[in-house]
């Protein structure tokens, strides 16, 4: 149910769902900044403006970081358009790897293009490399820290001081790579 409340003189709308499951009052934010609050059942709408004017400056704060994000051309999830952008990310993808592999020298596994919704690429422990298959659509030297992530991911499983030495030997700037592709909504 759409909603909408006021916070610091601004009207906020929010997406009001009562869940069985859910406990406790909780926020959420998803892609494409829809602000959405789920409850229990049979919470009084004025508890739940009572939680959301608790957390606004958590709200607004979220919401202007939305604001602020990139987003990339709107691209279907299914049909001839996404299976021509999902290989055309294939190509690109294996292409890059090669490319940066022949430095690192590493074993993957399986290598898959998807629709991930929250994630631009993921490295399971069994050494197979997963990639959005909207990195096609980011800037070329984005799409390239993306891979390198993911292929420094096979020696580290981590995020410790080793992967990100291992990162910076081909991407040396990887910090504001980094800091750029957070502009970006998945």
């Amino acid at each position: 149910m759409e909603k909408t409340i006021t916070l610091e003189k601004k009207t906020v709308r929010y997406t009001l769902l009562t869940s069985r499951r859910a406990k406790h009052l909780r926020l959420s934010i998803a892609r494409g900044g829809i602000f959405t609050v789920t409850t229990p059942l049979k919470i009084p709408q004025g508890v739940v403006e009572a939680f959301i004017v608790r957390k606004s400056a958590w709200v607004l704060r979220n919401l202007s970081e939305f604001g602020r994000l990139r987003r990339l051309r709107k691209v279907p999830s299914r049909g001839r358009r996404a299976l021509l952008l999902r290989e055309s990310t294939r190509a690109l993808v294996h292409e890059r790897l090669a490319r940066f592999n022949a430095f690192y020298q590493c074993r993957w596994g399986r290598v898959s293009v998807r629709n991930q919704k929250r994630r631009w690429g993921s490295c399971s422990r069994k050494g197979n490399l997963n990639f959005n298959y909207r990195i096609a659509l980011l800037p070329s030297h984005l799409a390239d820290y993306i891979i390198v992530h993911e292929l420094c991911h096979l020696r580290e499983l981590n995020h410790s001081s080793r992967f990100w030495d291992l990162v910076a030997k081909t991407l040396p700037n990887h910090r504001d790579l980094k800091r750029e592709l957070r502009e970006f909504c998945v």
